[in-house]
């Protein structure tokens, strides 16, 4: 691996952090072009339905006069080599005559998946595949699952004392953690599609699941789960900040639903199995809207229930340094674990000290 090649593909990543959380349910690209030495374009894909990040690369160096002939592409995702919301973006390299593409890994879409480098390649172009490949999975992290598993990603948010607890025995839980640890909750808010909460939560908190406390030019859709639509009308979750949509059972009140649904609400029914929804059942009705990657902030059913089923992807935990002890809310509620063999296995992909607060990047082991 070249150094030149790891420099530009990072300038490449930086670039598809721009992006990230407003492509949905597209991937998060960026590119740059390099000519003798320079950068001579950048680009990265600002929104499903717009250019492509190689295309918006490509527009920005001829929109400066310079001749993108002989060039070298950095790409965090292998160009796409069919025709979607926008053009190929193999035919628009090619057509420039760019000399050589370098890619940080292969798209999992069973349309692109090598038949873009293939392209390239049968286009006399040269494409190197693998420069920073760990770090450009992990920025799509999301979108691979969305198309792997045909199903959106589950990033778990869990924020928490020392001692595991979320709240006092009375509900109190404002604030557990520091303004620093929730800006960045607010981060994760913006790069998802859509925040989860359960009824719970809902009733006590009466959250609003908009992000605030970061930049954002849009706001995730919110997504509760109230299977008796016990949360009144006038609940912050039903106001016109953004969309709602609510998992119900066919036994709630006809009146409340159409009150909710003349307020924008899109209300799905679904079957309950033991007298809640089945997880599959509820990841099944997203992944049919488009919904790619969902913050599940809690409550506390609502987290055991999604490690229990074992389908959840990223769990992000906000530590503070307090104690409640145990007659406080724990964070996750019973998994039926008897023998320590039988625990719940994580593995730490990173930890950051924000404010007096400790922040886990956790994911299944």
């Amino acid at each position: 691996m070249l150094k030149e090649d790891i420099k530009y593909m990072k300038e490449a990543l930086k670039l598809a952090e721009k992006g990230k959380g407003y492509t949905h349910p597209n991937p998060t690209v960026g590119a740059v072009i390099v000519k003798d030495g320079k950068i001579i374009g950048k680009g990265y894909h600002r929104k499903a339905g717009l250019p492509h990040a190689e295309r918006e690369a490509i527009k920005d160096a001829v929109s400066k006069g310079l001749d993108i002939t002989g060039s070298t592409m950095y790409v965090t995702l292998e160009p796409c080599c069919h025709y979607g919301k926008t053009p190929p973006c193999t035919q628009a390299i090619i057509d420039r005559r760019i000399k050589r593409v370098v890619v940080g890994t292969l798209d999992p879409n069973p349309q692109v998946s090598g038949n873009g480098v293939q392209t390239l390649r049968k286009a006399g172009i040269e494409v190197d595949v693998g420069v920073l490949r760990e770090k450009a999975e992990k920025i799509n992290e999301d979108f691979f699952v969305y198309i792997k598993e045909k199903r959106p990603f589950v990033h778990l948010k869990i924020a928490q004392t020392f001692d595991g607890k979320i709240a006092t025995k009375t509900g109190s839980s404002k604030w557990i953690t520091c303004e620093k640890a929730r800006r960045y909750a607010h981060k994760l808010r913006k790069e998802a599609t859509a925040v989860m909460v359960g009824t719970g939560t809902a009733l006590f908190d009466n959250p609003s699941l908009t992000v605030r406390n970061y930049p954002s030019k849009k706001q995730p859709f919110r997504i509760l789960i109230d299977k008796d639509l016990k949360t009144p009308e006038n609940f912050k979750i039903f106001d016109n900040s953004s969309k709602t949509i609510v998992f119900a059972s066919r036994k709630v009140p006809s009146e409340k639903v159409k009150k909710l649904k003349e307020k924008g609400i899109k209300i799905i029914f679904l079957p309950l199995k033991n007298d809640r929804f089945a997880v599959e059942d509820i990841l099944s009705s997203l992944y049919s809207l488009g919904i790619m990657h969902i913050l599940v902030e809690g409550g506390k059913d609502l987290i055991t229930q999604f490690i229990k089923s074992g389908f959840y992807d990223k769990i992000s935990i906000f530590q503070a340094p307090k104690l409640i002890g145990e007659d406080g809310l724990p964070s996750v509620g019973s998994l039926g674990v008897e023998d320590l063999s039988q625990s719940v296995t994580l593995r730490i992909e990173s930890i950051k000290r924000l404010g007096q607060d400790i922040y886990f990047e956790l994911y299944p082991d």
